[in-house]
């Protein structure tokens, strides 16, 4: 069983961190909670706390994919990430279902959480994005 708790972050992918972070800050007027580098991701993530989400600024540091997205499409939106409860619960039920999945388990991410894909193919062109906070895994 797994529980869907809220959105975590919405993720927009950028080409230059600071000056995305800096064009927020003027913006929004919010300032980093979290920066870091995810090495197993190939990335860069700079959080902007928002209410109970964020914001999520992403920056390829030899991520093929995020850097074919930049090129494709230019700085944007690039995902949603939904915290839930259970992520491997999830994984299995939406992988019985025949839901495309990115991964099929998870995977470490940014502030060590776990994390997995779901393919945008099932949600209609938007990438989702499962996170499960360390150490409240069911």
């Amino acid at each position: 069983m797994f529980v869907v708790k809220k959105i975590d972050h919405v993720a927009v992918c950028v080409r230059d961190i600071d000056e995305a972070l800096a064009k927020y800050k003027a913006v929004l007027g919010v300032d980093a909670s979290v920066r870091e580098t995810v090495a197993s991701q190939k990335t860069e993530a700079v959080l902007l706390p928002i209410g109970d989400s964020s914001l999520e600024l992403i920056s390829p540091r030899g991520n093929d994919g995020l850097e074919k997205f930049l090129e494709k499409r230019g700085p944007g939106l690039h995902h949603i990430a939904v915290e839930v409860e259970g992520i491997e619960s999830a994984l299995a039920l939406l992988k019985s279902l025949g839901v495309p999945l990115i991964d099929e388990s998870p995977r470490s991410g940014a502030r060590g959480h776990k994390v997995a894909f779901v393919h945008p193919k099932a949600t209609g062109g938007v990438l989702i994005e499962l996170v499960e906070p360390e150490g409240e895994a069911c």
